[in-house]
Order: C-alpha cells, then structure tokens, then sequence
C-alpha cells in the first residue's frame, strides 16, 4: 500500500469496476514519457491536450480511467473530463495502474 493509499484509500476496487465496463485507460503524459513504456492498448492524449479532444472523447462512449507517471496530472485529466460531463477516474501512476488491472 503506498502513502497515496494510506492517506486517501485504495481505488482498486473502482478502478475493476471501471474496467469491468469496458474502460479505456487514458496515459496523459508527453510522448517522449509515453513511448519510453506504456499500459498496452492504452491511448495516449497529454494532459495539455485534453481540452482540445474532448469531443473526441465523448465520441468513445466509455467510462476513462485516466493515468501518468505519479498521479497529478492524470488526476487533473480526469477532473477535465468529469466536468465536461464524461465518466473517469484517476487510475494515478501508470505502473501501478497496470498491476491493479
């Protein structure tokens, strides 16, 4: 369990729920951050590029579990898109991400 966990609990069981109705796991960190390992079948938008893709993220018409490299900016992410009313979590670090799926 890492601190994050500690501090504010575990979201593994939110995150099996996303996944479990067919979530897309959304990596926003750089394409240099990316291209150096990623989760597979994950799609990569950078975070300073949600704004602009919104649209084409509502066309997924999926629940988004989005992740980066500690969890800050995939939590931005996700807060961008919860207010333009799409359903997504935090899914934090993407290393970690990928041990809980």
């Amino acid at each position: 369990m890492g601190l994050l966990d500690f501090l504010f609990g575990s979201n593994t069981k939110k995150i099996q729920d996303f996944k479990n109705r067919d979530a897309v796991i959304l990596d926003v960190r750089t394409q240099k951050e990316y291209d150096a390992g990623a989760i597979s079948g994950s799609k990569h938008i950078p975070v300073n590029e949600i704004d602009a893709k919104i649209s084409e993220i509502k066309n997924w018409n999926k629940p988004v579990i989005t992740c980066c490299a500690s969890g800050v900016r995939s939590g931005n992410a996700a807060k961008t898109l919860s207010k333009n009313n799409i359903e997504a979590i935090n899914g934090g670090g993407w290393k970690s991400l990928k041990k809980k799926l």
